[in-house]
């Protein structure tokens, strides 16, 4: 059977698509030109069970003419596409904005859920972007050597409020406490960014006598409604990396709904770097 890959950037596509050929399925790759790495053509010159196509983000058109042609029924989206291009460098095509005229918001649950509508209107099933790929779904408890200390259960259990409540507007997975105070929410710059930005405030308010202890906690959850076809929350080694430069010591995420990326290797660090890393048991 042959599947369809829509891969965004990172390493999540190639992962996908080494797990689906390891199954044995034929891959057809829409590469995303604003975010999929080059490296993707390598894989398919060193295997006849791939094939690229490179498409602009705005082609949703050519993007269904060109698995339709393959005889692709089903589909997985893997790998980040930044919220900023939809505002930014996109030239969508007829198709695309005739959807983007008719959506009541734009936010990626209503954005990636209308264009899975116009897939599957089209014969494509667009699948869960965990399918191939569940035994890096983390797993339930601490997974570092150090556990969360009192001070970090409080900013998680705080996290886990605010982000609760920010939920039902779809504006971000990650929430970044210090003491017990929220000091960055994440919108469409990603996880990353967030983590960064909130470790640039903690430095200013230290450089004007902040009571805020600067050990930052980064919770990162899926939303209560997830759609597991998309978007799905993903740690991997520059998370941590980043997490360490930001002044971060705690991590927690959701167990089932998460998936881990290098998980020897991103343990490994973080251990080094002292920081603690939980999954908290599933909440809906």
């Amino acid at each position: 059977m042959k599947l369809g890959l829509i891969a965004g950037n990172g390493r999540f596509p190639f992962l996908l698509l080494d797990a689906a050929r390891a199954e044995g399925h034929e891959v057809v790759v829409a590469a995303i030109k604003e975010e999929t790495e080059a490296e993707i053509n390598d894989r398919a010159l060193a295997d006849s069970g791939i094939t690229v196509h490179w498409l602009s983000l705005g082609e949703l058109s050519r993007l269904i003419e060109t698995f339709q042609r393959a005889g692709v029924t089903r589909a997985v989206m893997a790998g980040q596409v930044k919220h900023k291009q939809i505002f930014s460098s996109i030239r969508p095509d007829w198709r695309l904005a005739k959807l983007l005229l008719n959506l009541r918001t734009r936010n990626t649950d209503v954005l990636l859920g209308a264009v899975a509508k116009v897939l599957a209107d089209e014969g494509i099933d667009l699948i869960s972007s965990t399918a191939f790929l569940e035994p890096l779904l983390a797993t339930e408890g601490v997974l570092t050597s150090r556990s969360p200390d009192q001070d970090e259960r409080q900013n998680i259990n705080y996290g886990l409020s605010v982000a609760t409540g920010l939920a039902g507007f779809d504006i971000g997975q990650t929430v970044v406490i210090a003491a017990q105070a929220c000091v960055a929410v994440e919108a469409m710059e990603g996880t990353d960014a967030t983590i960064e930005r909130a470790g640039r405030l903690m430095q200013t308010l230290e450089s004007e006598a902040s009571t805020l202890e600067r050990r930052l906690t980064v919770v990162k959850l899926p939303k209560p409604k997830q759609d597991m076809r998309f978007d799905v929350p993903v740690i991997g080694l520059r998370t941590i990396e980043t997490m360490i430069d930001a002044g971060a010591f705690c991590l927690a995420i959701e167990a089932e709904r998460t998936l881990l990326f290098d998980r020897e290797t991103v343990l490994r660090r973080a251990v080094e770097a002292g920081i603690a890393i939980v999954a908290l048991p599933r909440r809906y």
